[in-house]
């Protein structure tokens, strides 16, 4: 893998700007950022008014406490343009989520929230071993999804060349790789194995491909996974997070030189961690559910949005702003398993210690007689698809699962290319129980 070193006159003076400096600035954007939300938005008056909470009571950070959290379902009950704090006719662009499970939530941005995005998406390319010139492989969804056009603003304001391939079309993704080469590559981790899985399809050896630097988001990874991929490709692979509520990606992104966590670009985005039972603050340093607010949004601002992602907060180290360390699930993705919590996260590190294993998996939870029970479906590797080989891997795989992780597990594996595979988000749990 090549060396990737920062180079120290590119960063911007925030990105090692003194703590002091930081909160000083945060401090000024957030009085901001309150008023701005109070006095324009009628959700949010209604909701300040509700809880006693003013922006003129707000004179420190650790003020943010006393003002009410803003939850997904709050997008859902204004829906469609409700929670917006400047005029319909001020918003240059909107994105929506999908929408599968009730009412999509819908966010929208004025012409300097696309800005910042762009600068912030800028940041993180350049943080993770991007530069000016690089060709970048964008291969996350366009459309409503903020994914694709997030990156794409990006990596223009960083001076890539962009490939605005979005997802799907596996096996063109590896023909214009090989044809354009690319440096850099964005994409979901789960669909970077897809295009692993399309390189091998085809004869050719990633390792020698154009790609250094991957940039993946979207979906909860581990440090298991990112080694897998950097061999499989001799490339760095770093992790970029974001939410539309929030932004999009660009709210958080590692730094190559460390790969240590996310820095958080709080000149933005401001991140508390609290207990997700009670809702209290907790200390730097303790597991909680990561709460955002945004510092410098016009169009809909964010009033401590609960993301439901589950992390800490740490001290800078390859910059000055705090990092948040690699998300290590959701509360909505935790499954609890007579009494155990598990986590998609913690049963794909145990896949990926088992040689006759591919890192294509799918959890799905069924009844068995009173009791929940868990089975993992996972694939063989091409070269262990004989019966003994599979049934070796499936009592490999049950055994680390319940040593591990601490839950017995059905396993059943599959021939190669039996999970369905993903071109954005993979889904890993399937309820089949009774409802």
């Amino acid at each position: 893998m090549n060396d990737m070193t920062p180079d120290q006159e590119i960063l911007e003076p925030i990105e090692i700007a003194s703590r002091d400096e930081i909160t000083a600035l945060q401090e000024r954007r957030m009085a901001w950022s309150l008023r701005h939300a109070y006095e324009n938005s009628p959700f949010y008056r209604k909701r300040l008014d509700e809880h006693g909470a003013h922006p003129d009571g707000f004179q420190t950070l650790a003020d943010l406490a006393k003002f009410p959290f803003t939850m997904k379902q709050d997008l859902r009950d204004t829906y469609p343009f409700g929670m917006f704090a400047v005029p319909r006719e001020q918003l240059v662009r909107i994105h929506a989520s999908s929408g599968t499970t009730g009412k999509p939530t819908v966010v929208g941005y004025t012409k300097n929230d696309i800005d910042h995005w762009a600068d912030v998406v800028a940041r993180s390319i350049r943080a993770s071993g991007g530069r000016k010139g690089d060709i970048a492989h964008i291969a996350y969804g366009y459309g409503l999804f903020t994914g694709g056009l997030g990156a794409h603003y990006g990596a223009e304001r960083l001076g890539c060349t962009v490939v605005p391939i979005s997802g799907g079309m596996t096996e063109r993704q590896v023909t214009l790789i090989n044809d354009f080469k690319p440096r850099i590559i964005m994409v979901t981790p789960s669909y970077m194995l897809s295009i692993l899985d399309e390189f091998h399809r085809q004869g050719l050896d990633p390792r020698q491909s154009s790609l250094r630097v991957g940039i993946f988001g979207a979906e909860p990874w581990t440090n298991a996974l990112r080694q897998e991929i950097e061999h499989a490709f001799d490339m760095q692979a770093v992790d970029i997070y974001g939410l539309s509520e929030v932004m999009g990606p660009g709210v958080a992104c590692e730094c190559v030189e460390t790969k240590d966590g996310l820095h958080v670009w709080e000149d933005h985005f401001y991140p508390e961690i609290i207990d997700p039972q009670t809702g209290e603050v907790l200390p730097d340093g303790q597991m909680g559910e990561l709460v955002f607010t945004t510092l410098t949004k016009e169009g809909l601002p964010m009033i401590r949005y609960r993301t439901r992602d589950l992390t800490r907060i740490l001290p800078g180290t390859a910059r000055s702003m705090r990092r948040i360390e690699k998300i290590t699930g959701r509360c909505d993705d935790m499954i609890i398993l007579r009494g155990v919590n598990v986590f998609p996260t913690q049963v794909e590190e145990q896949i990926l210690k088992c040689a006759g294993l591919a890192p294509h998996f799918q959890i799905e939870l069924i009844r068995d007689g009173r009791m929940d029970a868990m089975v993992v479906h996972v694939e063989c590797t091409a070269d262990r698809c004989a019966p003994e080989a599979r049934a070796a891997s499936k009592n490999e795989l049950a055994h680390y699962i319940k040593s591990v992780i601490g839950v017995s597990a059905q396993v059943v594996v599959h021939d190669p290319d039996f999970i369905t595979r993903s071109e954005g988000k993979a889904k890993r749990v399937v309820d089949s129980r009774p409802k």
